[in-house]
């Protein structure tokens, strides 16, 4: 029988090992500390500053579905040895169509924004180079990161970001002393007044991103491509949200005690930890504020990592799907030109936004191409999972067709508002 050591170092084994299968947990890791940036720090912050922990509840039923959501995909990897895009191209040339046009425009866009949520906390700690000169500086880290480094390496500097950044935001949330029988009583589930669709947004956006499909290609590069592998799947997908949820909920408190309690409002976009910086700076001092943009900065930079590694392994992918390549691995890994080519794209072209600003009619299409991805995503997990492309004993069951289609709901819901508000 196979030691553990032998099998974790074996780059597709067949079976995992017997036991220890917390040892192996990594995928679900890396696509948790990605698909939570900081904009989610924000979204959940707000949630607490004006319901208090009213909606602790609905933070915990977002991590649910973003299980069930990381959960199919990777059985979907799994269990027909397809990836995510062979999934799509399988339903027809639409898909190739509006994930080509998406991946491109979002790219160009969401580089720059990863670029400059890294950079706010490294010029508040470091205020002698320009918040520009930050971005750039940490645009290109992570672009000579993620070109020189295999998996291994970067799943374990994912996981060193996502325990510092746990760790900064639990301990804060026990500094400011959380209201134990209202945070209870966030747990039954009520809507606020006028509170319906920043509901649906607090369930269906923390956490949830393009990075979400990404998860079965991590899978896959952590070397396991079988069926057997299911079960240890299942685990390292809820140990990641889990995570996640704590890491959520903590947001939350501090948003309850320290924002919602003295009436505060946080400054727009990622630029609104910085306000929160300044309450901790003159509550608990400078240490605590310190500690609090280091956080700050282990999660805008592991979502850009992520990004940098886990949406470039999905571009060569349809790239190898285009060319009729995609069953020759070397065609779509951390190795192939399409990969490298993506990471150039994420990195230098969105520098320019960082000067120009960005141009209205590629937020509008950004924005319109976005809010139909998680929709996209859930819809077509449930098309495949249902349907003959894949094995029986894998197919869904009620559990994960009832929880995908409450997360197609949520997104469709979230799509028509973002849609109305943009035209």
């Amino acid at each position: 029988m196979a030691t553990l050591e032998t099998s974790v170092s074996e780059p597709h084994a067949e079976n995992p090992p017997k036991g220890a299968r917390w040892r192996l947990i990594g995928p679900g890791i890396v696509v948790a500390a990605t698909g939570v940036g900081a904009g989610d720090l924000v979204a959940t912050l707000v949630a607490g500053s004006r319901y208090g922990y009213a909606l602790l509840w609905a933070a915990i039923v977002g991590c649910v579905v973003k299980i069930a959501l990381a959960e199919a995909t990777g059985r979907w990897h799994l269990a027909t040895g397809e990836t995510m895009f062979s999934g799509w191209r399988s339903l027809g040339a639409w898909t190739s169509v509006y994930f080509g046009i998406y991946v491109v425009i979002w790219g160009f866009l969401y580089g720059a924004t990863a670029m400059t949520a890294s950079a706010l906390p490294l010029n508040a700690l470091f205020p002698a180079l320009s918040l520009n000169t930050w971005a750039v500086i940490s645009g290109i880290a992570g672009l000579l990161f993620v070109a020189f480094n295999k998996y291994a390496i970067f799943e374990t500097v994912m996981k060193v970001l996502i325990g510092i950044m746990f760790l900064t935001v639990v301990t804060l949330a026990f500094l400011v002393a959380p209201n134990v029988p209202a945070a209870l009583a966030g747990l039954v589930p009520t809507v606020p007044s006028g509170a319906g669709v920043y509901t649906l947004g607090l369930i269906g956006g923390v956490g949830g991103t393009i990075t979400m499909a990404a998860y079965g290609y991590w899978v896959n590069e952590k070397g396991w491509t079988t069926p057997a592998w299911i079960p240890v799947m299942r685990l390292d997908n809820r140990v990641g949200y889990i995570v996640t949820g704590v890491f959520v909920i903590a947001m939350l408190i501090i948003g309850a005690e320290l924002l919602h309690a003295t009436q505060t409002e946080l400054m727009g976009g990622d630029r609104g930890l910085l306000d929160l910086d300044d309450i901790l700076r003159e509550r608990y001092g400078p240490i605590v504020s310190t500690m609090f943009l280091v956080g700050f900065f282990t999660t805008s930079f592991s979502s850009l990592l992520g990004v940098w590694n886990g949406v470039s392994l999905l571009f060569a992918d349809f790239v190898a799907n285009l060319r009729g390549t995609e069953h020759i691995p070397e065609t779509r890994d951390e190795r192939s030109l399409p990969f490298r080519l993506y990471l150039l794209w994420l990195t230098f072209p969105p520098m320019l936004l960082l000067l120009i600003g960005r141009p209205f009619a590629l937020v509008i299409a950004y924005g319109a191409l976005g809010a139909f991805f998680m929709p996209f995503l859930a819809l077509t997990l449930l098309w495949l999972l249902n349907s003959s492309r894949a094995p029986s004993e894998w197919r869904n069951g009620w559990l994960s067709n009832g929880l995908l289609s409450a997360a197609a709901l949520i997104f469709l819901v979230l799509c028509v508002k973002e849609l109305v508000d943009l035209f």
